[in-house]
């Protein structure tokens, strides 16, 4: 065996060093922070994470309620899903975009983050890189690490409304470079990329002969009601297009672990061997209630979505009664926000924000380098009278340092 190839130094029994030099999880490592809070200004806000704030249909939990008593879902299923789901999945899609998309075309996935290690993994190797635009959401990043394969830093500005630069990017691809990250509506920042961002981005990967992944978790929550790209519409999409979703917003079910990604015949290949040693195949009760579910619950995720956007707006009409703090980015889930604490690390200001006001909000900090006048706002999981409560107890800080 080659041992120059490996990244391990000396014997023993210690971690992967990959994995070692991987941060810690920072959801849990922030909401460690409240421990420190005496309650004084009343209960603890938590805005840190993007959970629904809602319930799921009853539709949804009544046909899960009746598969898990059957014994056929108990048993394992289809590596890439059952064929139901992928069969309704598919055909939202295609209606979604007006294009084609087939059953064949997708996998269904434990959760988006699974589907892009699924994809991380199938088209970039140890050794390789893949842009992520930053501030970048940090279980990309942390994936990417773990698997040996660098994350390239794409900048992105406030002025430019956090969206990507095509040119910029171009500059950044290199004969190790396999893929282009894009999450769009963006976490942690909320932007949404026009439709023509997304497919000069494709040209791009299209032109360089590497792979677009597209995340769209967070496309049920546009504020119209358009089609986010044309990619689909293109004949050649499977080529080198990745696109993945999660089901958890959407349909208020992030401890089901759905998701999903749409791709051509040779990822989906890889993305067969992985799965099968990841996961054999998804939730089988989940997916039974889920697949009826998609045509089901159209107009209760309408009305959640009009909330969503609606809290939004919410949200800028709080903030803008505190004159320095700014909203620079605000979309589905999330608020992107300059903190007025010019020169202290942003982690600081929100260890404070946590420890002496019970507000839980993440720093930029955890989403790249770079990102110290930055603060990320999930309003999602919070109703309008939570987020003026918020904004209110957020004035107090204004002597905190």
């Amino acid at each position: 065996m080659n041992k120059t190839a490996l990244p391990f130094s000396g014997t023993g029994t210690g971690v992967n060093p990959l994995v070692g030099r991987v941060s810690v999880p920072p959801i849990p490592q922030a909401q460690g922070w409240l421990r420190a809070y005496d309650g004084r200004h009343g209960p603890a806000v938590d805005m840190s994470q993007a959970v629904p704030g809602h319930q799921p249909p009853e539709t949804f939990l009544k046909r899960f309620a009746e598969a898990g008593v059957m014994p056929a879902a108990s048993r394992y299923g289809d590596i890439y899903g059952d064929e139901a789901l992928r069969a309704a999945y598919a055909t939202h899609v295609s209606a979604l975009y007006g294009a084609h998309v087939a059953p064949g075309d997708t996998a269904i996935t434990a959760g988006c983050n699974q589907a892009f290690f699924v994809a991380a993994m199938a088209v970039a190797a140890p050794g390789t890189s893949v842009l992520l635009p930053t501030p970048w959401y940090f279980n990309h990043q942390m994936t990417l690490e773990m698997l040996g394969i660098e994350p390239r830093p794409l900048p992105t500005r406030a002025e430019d409304g956090f969206v990507p630069d095509v040119s910029a990017a171009e500059a950044l691809i290199d004969g190790r470079t396999r893929a282009i990250v894009l999450v769009s509506p963006n976490n942690p920042t909320g932007a949404i990329y026009p439709p023509d961002t997304i497919g000069a981005f494709h040209a791009l990967c299209r032109r360089r002969g590497i792979h677009l992944i597209l995340d769209e978790t967070y496309r049920d929550f546009l504020p119209a009601r358009s089609v986010p790209h044309a990619l689909f519409s293109r004949g050649d999409w499977r080529e080198n297009l990745v696109a993945l979703y999660s089901f958890s917003k959407a349909y208020a079910i992030p401890g089901h672990r759905l998701g999903a990604m749409a791709a051509g015949r040779s990822v989906m290949e890889a993305a067969g061997k992985i799965l099968d040693c990841m996961q054999i195949c998804p939730s089988r009760p989940s997916q039974a209630a889920l697949a009826p579910s998609i045509v089901e619950t159209a107009g209760w995720r309408a009305e959640r979505r009009a909330e969503i956007v609606a809290r939004a707006v919410t949200f800028c009409e709080a903030m803008a009664a505190l004159p320095n703090w700014r909203v620079d980015s605000v979309g589905a889930y999330f608020a992107y926000v300059a903190h007025p604490f010019a020169g202290i690390p942003s982690i600081k200001v929100a260890e404070a924000l946590a420890a002496r006001l019970g507000l839980l909000i993440l720093p930029g900090s955890f989403f790249g380098a770079g990102q110290e006048t930055h603060l990320r706002i999930a309003f999602a999981n919070v109703d309008a009278a939570a987020i003026a409560y918020f904004a209110e107890r957020l004035a107090l800080s204004h002597d905190f340092f």
